[in-house]
């Protein structure tokens, strides 16, 4: 497994935080990287719950696995290239005396082979970038 961890210091109350995230369907409107997305599922919220999102030419399918309002939020993500198991992505809130430290930690599962961890390596870099693009959002 590859982890990747990124955060960021946001000038916000952690409930601000929390709502924009979990508007789970509306990343569009606050990540660069995101061209469009769209609810999967009747649900609009907690576990279970899954969205579409265009990526450039990838379509992915992010489905909730963990909905701690208001500080965790994580899912996993299908669609990426199959040489790649599994990635999750957890979203946590953190309250700070200025404001609220968001992090964004990214688990690449590529298997346990020199070469498929190499391969995650190298797909965690181009995550890593898009992980900094939303926590730039």
């Amino acid at each position: 497994m590859t982890t990747l961890e990124r955060f960021r210091l946001v000038d916000a109350a952690p409930t601000e935080v929390w709502k924009v995230l979990s508007e789970f369907e509306a990343i569009n409107s606050w990540a660069p990287n995101v061209e469009h997305s769209c609810f999967l599922t009747e649900s609009t919220s907690g576990v279970g719950t899954a969205r579409r999102v265009q990526v450039g030419r990838s379509a992915l399918v992010e489905t909730v696995v963990e909905w701690e309002e208001p500080h965790t939020l994580s899912y996993s993500v299908e669609g990426v290239p199959p040489v790649i198991r599994s990635v999750t992505n957890t979203w946590q809130v953190e309250p700070t005396e200025d404001g609220t430290k968001v992090r964004l930690i990214t688990e690449i599962d590529a298997g346990r082979r020199p070469v498929q961890k190499l391969i995650a390596r190298i797909i965690g870099r181009r995550l890593g970038a898009a992980s900094d693009e939303m926590l730039c959002g």
